[in-house]
């Protein structure tokens, strides 16, 4: 079968994959119904494009954070990589760095800083849970650091995990033959078998609940200086149910932050289109999660290597029938959503 777009992989991973593993990557938290709205709610904002405009030269490259990228579409963090395909983050470190963008490595993967690193050159960032035992933060910010990685991405929205049902109805645990491989050497990379999800409980056991702002600002444990960025994200739509769709909720965001620092987003991005609409109210860029598991585990590194490639092609497409030759180009003014103009209705 030839896979013509970023969703078609979700199939083929269903078949090729465990129900546990499935499931795990698949769902959301309860209802499921932000999960839907992630992607319904892109469906809801339409183009206003420019035509009779020169688009025979697209440029699609950006700067994240001082680092130039070949497009404004990154990886997210995704746990257990190796679930999904057996070179797991390696595949999927090389898939980015052949695609020129950024990869973020899950505080959870099933590779290691160091196993990421060694793939070979590449922009990362690291995803950091915050744990109970804060030696252990500060050192896998360390390791990370001489790692070569870039960034940390502080995860602020996990002091419990969500409640994922399928991953009760599983007994979900991390496959016996893996371990979380940043902890290895701590007695925190393996998980219990329990009557619930194996997840919940490590979460419950590790994670620091306590986490506010004013526990981290005095501390400064992670940040000095303050954040460099900020991800518009509902964690996949796995942690509260019935949030916003992060699309929903980015243009507040965006002003807000008043250009201080960029803001991202991150959720239910599966087309091109779909990140030419994040970029229209007011993105720096945007992060795949789920679309990078499913194609890793239908085709491994080759699988990721498409998906960013359908992408790229996608949003190329998108700019040129839009009327934009630059991401500079692409404005508020290219999309309508539905809270711009009053619903009048009419007179009887």
């Amino acid at each position: 079968m030839e896979i013509t777009n970023v969703s078609e992989y979700e199939a083929i991973a269903k078949e090729k994959l465990p129900k546990m593993v499935y499931d795990y990557y698949a769902s959301g938290a309860e209802d499921q119904w932000t999960l839907k709205e992630n992607r319904n709610a892109f469906s809801r904002i339409l183009f206003r494009p420019r035509i009779l405009i020169d688009v025979s030269k697209i440029d699609m490259t950006t700067t994240v954070l001082g680092f130039k990228l070949s497009m404004p579409i990154m990886i997210a963090p995704t746990a257990m990589q190796k679930m999904a395909h057996p070179e797991g983050e390696y595949a999927t470190a090389r898939a980015a760095s052949a695609a020129g963008t950024i990869m973020t490595l899950s505080s959870w993967a099933t590779s290691s800083v160091e196993e990421v690193a060694s793939t070979g050159p590449g922009i990362r960032f690291f995803q950091l849970y915050v744990y109970k035992d804060r030696n252990v933060v500060a050192q896998l910010v360390r390791r990370a650091e001489r790692a070569g990685f870039k960034a940390i991405a502080l995860t602020v929205d996990t002091p419990r995990l969500g409640r994922r049902e399928a991953d009760i109805k599983n007994r979900f645990v991390l496959p016996p033959f893996l371990t979380l491989k940043n902890f290895e050497g701590l007695n925190l990379g393996k998980m219990d078998k329990t009557s619930d999800s194996g997840l919940a409980s490590y979460v419950a056991g590790q994670i620091d609940r306590t986490l506010s702002w004013k526990l981290e600002l005095q501390k400064q444990i992670i940040v000095q200086a303050g954040a460099a960025g900020i991800i518009v994200s509902n964690h996949g739509a796995r942690q509260l149910d019935y949030v916003p769709a992060t699309i929903l909720a980015l243009e507040e965001v965006v002003k807000a932050a008043q250009g201080r620092v960029p803001v991202f987003l991150d959720g239910g991005v599966r087309r091109g289109t779909d990140v030419f609409k994040a970029l229209a109210l007011g993105a720096s860029g945007i992060f795949i999660g789920r679309p990078v598991l499913f194609s890793l585990a239908a085709e491994g590194e080759a699988g990721v290597r498409k998906v960013l490639q359908m992408l790229r092609d996608e949003f190329e497409l998108t700019m040129a029938l839009s009327g934009c030759r630059s991401l500079r180009e692409i404005t508020r003014d290219h999309i309508v959503t539905e809270w711009d103009h009053p619903h009048i209705s009419p007179r009887l």
